[in-house]
C-alpha cells in the first residue's frame, strides 16, 4: 500500500489522540453554571474521538505500517491544536478550541478520503468516510452550544 496513505493515517491517529486528550481535559476542568451539561458533552466528545483511535491504528497495521504511539510522535504529527496545559480555559474557550479542532479533523479526513481513493484503497476511504460523519456531528453539537 502507498506509504502516503499510511503516513496520512498516522497523522489521523495522532490527531484523534489529541482530540481525546483535550476532551478529557475539558471534562475534568470545566466549571460554571452549566457544569453538568458541559461535563457530559465533553465526555461524549472524548468517547467519539477515542472511539476512532483503535480502528485507525488497526487500519495502519492492515496496510503494513506501524501506528505511532509515543507522545513525541503524536505531538509532531497531529493536526489538532494541543491545549496549553498552563492555560485556564473557561467553558466557551473550551467549546471554541474543540470546534476548531473538529473542523481541522474534518478537513484532514476529506484529504485522506481523496488520497485513499487515488491510491485505490476503498477500505481506508470507507473508514474515513464513516469517521468524518462522527466528527461532523460533534462539530454540529459544539456550534449549537456556542449559539
Amino acid at each position: 500500500m502507498s506509504r502516503s496513505v499510511i503516513d496520512h493515517l498516522n497523522s489521523e491517529l495522532a490527531t484523534a489522540q489529541v482530540l481525546a486528550l483535550n476532551a478529557k481535559r475539558y471534562h475534568w476542568t470545566v466549571t460554571g453554571p452549566h457544569f453538568r451539561d458541559y461535563h457530559l458533552r465533553f465526555e461524549e466528545l472524548y468517547t467519539a474521538a477515542d472511539g476512532t483511535v483503535d480502528e485507525l491504528a488497526e487500519r495502519i497495521r492492515m496496510l503494513g505500517g506501524v501506528p505511532i504511539h509515543a507522545p513525541a510522535q503524536i505531538e509532531a504529527q497531529t493536526k489538532a491544536a494541543i491545549s496549553n496545559p498552563a492555560a485556564r480555559l473557561d467553558a466557551e474557550a473550551m467549546l471554541k478550541e474543540a470546534l476548531a479542532n473538529e473542523e481541522a479533523t474534518i478537513a484532514l479526513m476529506h484529504e485522506g478520503i481523496e488520497l485513499a481513493n487515488g491510491a485505490g484503497d476503498p477500505g481506508t476511504a470507507d473508514l474515513l468516510t464513516r469517521f468524518v460523519q462522527t466528527h461532523q456531528k460533534e462539530a454540529w453539537f459544539l456550534r449549537e452550544m456556542l449559539g
